[in-house]
């Protein structure tokens, strides 16, 4: 079950045979693992053991997942956490990232997604490594973003403050109310739609510089994320 409990992979999970599974892809892929089945037993554990990643089940005996993952986040801890669930609706996506969550997977799951997404996020995560965005110069004073043929295109207000938000944390998921606040800071009230229909015209701008590259990408029931590499 564990190899080395520092800097392991927290699965915490009260589904033996669910939480076996998937400490026996992550050890494949050459992770160390710990699982722990009852949600009081987490925080002592991360104290003593500083995981590398949390696979944080949301029902758990004990103490549930958001409560676990909101207490971490209370004491400064930053972890990255994988939240898993069967519970899909839009308020558990959107409530498990407003409290630090780093990703989401909905049950049933392929163990290899998992192991995908842990990978996808330590990378993130990684001080060695950090993603740096490297396709766009963007000139806030001209509102003009340049690709790296030197093509340009000039976009709104909005449209620039939503690639800026976007574009300076790459990989990070913004629900769609965390962009509405950062664009209209005057507290107008707007509906989803409207982001989404932002997001239609600043890809359709993006496509003229960079045809065939998506940098936008969307989340489903959360919001959007910039990365770049993904035709």
């Amino acid at each position: 079950m564990t190899q080395d409990p520092s800097e392991a992979i927290l699965i915490v999970e009260d589904e033996d045979r669910l939480g076996r599974l998937l400490a026996d892809y992550l050890t494949a892929a050459g992770y160390a693992t710990h699982r722990i089945g009852d949600g009081r037993e987490v925080l002592d554990w991360v104290r003593a053991h500083a995981p590398a990643l949390i696979l944080l089940d949301l029902m758990l005996p004990g103490r549930d997942g958001l409560d676990i993952c909101r207490a971490l986040r209370a004491e400064g801890q930053e972890v990255p956490i994988i939240m898993t669930t069967a519970r899909i609706e839009e308020i558990d996506r959107l409530l498990g990232l407003e409290l630090g969550a780093d990703d989401y997977v909905c049950k049933p799951y392929s163990p290899r997604e998992v192991v995908a997404r842990v990978k996808a996020v330590l990378r993130r995560r990684s001080p060695a490594s950090p993603p740096e965005p490297t396709l766009l110069q963007l000139d806030p004073d001209t509102l003009r973003v340049r690709g790296p043929e030197g093509r340009e295109v000039e976009l709104t207000a909005v449209e620039f403050s939503l690639l800026q938000t976007l574009h300076a944390a790459p990989g990070r998921i913004f629900p769609r109310d965390h962009l509405m606040e950062r664009i209209y800071r005057d507290q107008r009230i707007v509906s989803d739609r409207t982001i989404d229909s932002h997001v239609k015209k600043l890809r359709r701008k993006l496509a003229e510089i960079l045809p065939g590259q998506a940098l936008v990408h969307s989340v489903y029931g959360v919001g959007y994320r910039y990365e770049e590499g993904d035709p």
